[in-house]
């Protein structure tokens, strides 16, 4: 078992510890003094330069993990091809498209995919890409052309850095059924089960194609204490977050006397 340095989460503070990386667990010394089977991880969460690892069927510990990249990558490689949950080897592509545009470098990876509480983890010798499942926009069981043949695929499309992005997993069609399955399973949570008006579905699909508040009003002839509705509408559905909150300003007499001074004409 190879001993690295880490840091990790403990009553409160990051403290200096000693963590061991073997092929079947890992283990944290003082202060923590734990040692944890990859088998009984159920969820794998990424934060910058840390990892959060939940074991235990009802996740009853967590740990939060800080360290280099190169160490974090290999044991994130090793939670992932052990963890529980559902997993599978398959071809993926992550991302494939991005914005309505296909990704010009994109390659067909062969690894392991892991379904876990909170993600959807995509393994190769050469990347680690996780999906956050409450970032799943859609999944659909599509076929795709691939070196001049039309195979099934699972198409996932999802939210990175505030546009959509496509990622394509390839696998034997009886596994992707089952794949498919699953992940519309793991993101039942996420489907809207109510009906929006024809409005507030215009506004979205406004805020879907990049426009601002200042032009969606002017587009649709609304008043910002209208458009302000809608967008609780949609908040309160979970359709949406709030980006940042718009300042309307109104000038003191102050500021009127000040503006009125500085436009006088030379003139005047």
């Amino acid at each position: 078992m190879k001993s690295v340095p880490v840091k990790v989460e403990h009553e409160g503070k990051w403290v200096p510890a000693t963590m061991g990386i073997g092929e079947d667990r890992f283990r944290i010394d003082a202060p923590l003094n734990k040692e944890v089977l990859y088998k009984s991880v159920v969820d794998l969460e990424e934060k910058k330069n840390q990892v959060v690892v939940t074991t235990g069927a009802n996740g009853e510990s967590v740990y939060h993990i800080a360290s280099v990249e190169k160490v974090l990558a290999v044991l994130k490689k090793f939670i992932i091809t052990q963890a529980s949950g559902y997993r599978l080897n398959a071809f993926f592509m992550s991302p494939a498209v991005r914005g309505g545009v296909l990704i010009q470098d994109a390659q067909w990876e062969k690894g392991a995919i892991a379904v876990m509480k909170t993600g959807i983890w995509f393994v190769s010798q050469e990347s680690q890409v996780c999906i956050p499942l409450g970032d799943i926009a859609g999944i659909e069981l599509t076929s795709r052309e691939i070196q001049e043949k039309d195979l099934n695929v699972v198409k996932i499309d999802h939210l990175g850095e505030n546009e959509v992005v496509t990622s394509f997993v390839l696998c034997p069609m009886t596994t992707l059924q089952v794949l498919y399955n699953f992940l519309k399973e793991a993101t039942y949570g996420s489907e809207v089960s109510e009906e929006i008006d024809p409005l507030t579905g215009q506004v979205g699909m406004l805020v879907y194609s990049g426009m601002d508040s200042g032009t969606i009003e002017n587009m649709l002839k609304l008043s910002h204490k209208e458009l302000d509705a809608i967008y609780e509408k949609l908040l309160g559905m979970g359709l949406a977050e709030v980006l940042y909150i718009r300042k309307e300003v109104q000038l003191t007499a102050k500021g009127v006397r000040y503006i009125t001074e500085t436009v006088k004409s030379p003139m005047d």
